[in-house]
Parts: structure tokens; C-alpha cells; sequence
């Protein structure tokens, strides 16, 4: 799985999901209808960087605090094609990967990043590319690339359940 495009930094450590998507919105179902509120709590202003093929870079301890399936799930309706990071919350990294969000840890890659760098991700091979520049990541393994590749974790699971 190869996915790419322009850098969105988002800038800070130990960002917790309450300031990507703060609680009083969490009633809202609808992906459309959350992207008014990502970053609400950090800094609305990043949203207007949000511009379709975007890769989010982002440092350490990201999406740490709250399970919340909403931050993968705007970010998916902004157009954020992936997320490399330092490091990430397990339950937000699990929270992207069950959503068939990428998340790529590869913290060479966050240091190399600017503003607009052009990214490429390639998920099975663990490599990350900036502004031409390739970085080595861990690949994702087959079984969270079959469940990218789905759709998602519902989805990977409604055909493994079809086969049996």
C-alpha cells in the first residue's frame, strides 16, 4: 500500500485526542460532518492546511489520552492520506490502522519534513520518502496491510467471516 502526498506538520509532543477532537463534539456521527472540529483544541488554523492527498507529520506520543475514533475518521474526510510520526498511542495508532487510516512510525522522516515536503509512504516496505529522500520505517504487518487495504477493520472482517 503506497500513499502520498503534501506535509501537514502538526507541531508539539504528547498531543492528546481531547485537543484533536475536543468531547462536546463526539456526539456527531457523520465524518462530514466532524471536519469542522479536528484540531479545534490545538489549533483550528491547521485545518486550512488540509487540502485533499495530505500526510500529517507528527511527533511523539501522538494521539495519546481518549479512544477516539473520531480524530482517524475527520482526518479521513480532510483528505489525510496517511500519518508518520515519531511514535503514537497505541490505541490511536490501532485506531487508524481499524479505520484503514495508515499511520507510519519513522521518526528520520518527521525530522526531515517541512511544511509542503512531498511525501510518499510505502506500507509494506517500510519506506518514507521526503522531498526525495528515502527513510527506512517498519513495514505494517500483512495482516494490518489486508485490513488497510479493506477498508478497515469492519470490512476485513465481514469478508473473512464471507470465506469461512
Amino acid at each position: 500500500m503506497i500513499a502520498a502526498g503534501k506535509a501537514v506538520l502538526v507541531p508539539g509532543t504528547n498531543i492528546d485526542t481531547d485537543v484533536l477532537y475536543p468531547g462536546i463534539y463526539l456526539n456527531i456521527d457523520d465524518p462530514e460532518q466532524m471536519k469542522p472540529y479536528l484540531f479545534e483544541g490545538l489549533d483550528p488554523a491547521l485545518r486550512d492546511q488540509l487540502d485533499g492527498d495530505t500526510v500529517l507529520v507528527v511527533g511523539e506520543n501522538f494521539g495519546m489520552g481518549s479512544s477516539r475514533e473520531h480524530v482517524p475518521l475527520a482526518m479521513k474526510a480532510w483528505g489525510v492520506r496517511c500519518v508518520v510520526g515519531s511514535s503514537f498511542a497505541r490505541i490511536f495508532y490501532r485506531n487508524c490502522i481499524n479505520l484503514a487510516l495508515p499511520a507510519i512510525t519513522c521518526p528520520d522522516a518527521v525530522k526531515a519534513a517541512k511544511p509542503g515536503s512531498q511525501i510518499s509512504v510505502d506500507a509494506a516496505a517500510g519506506k518514507v520518502t521526503v522531498d526525495g529522500r528515502e527513510f527506512t520505517a517498519a513495514p505494517v504487518p500483512p495482516f494490518m496491510l489486508e485490513m488497510l487495504e479493506r477498508g478497515g477493520l469492519i470490512p476485513w472482517a465481514q469478508h473473512k467471516l464471507a470465506q469461512t
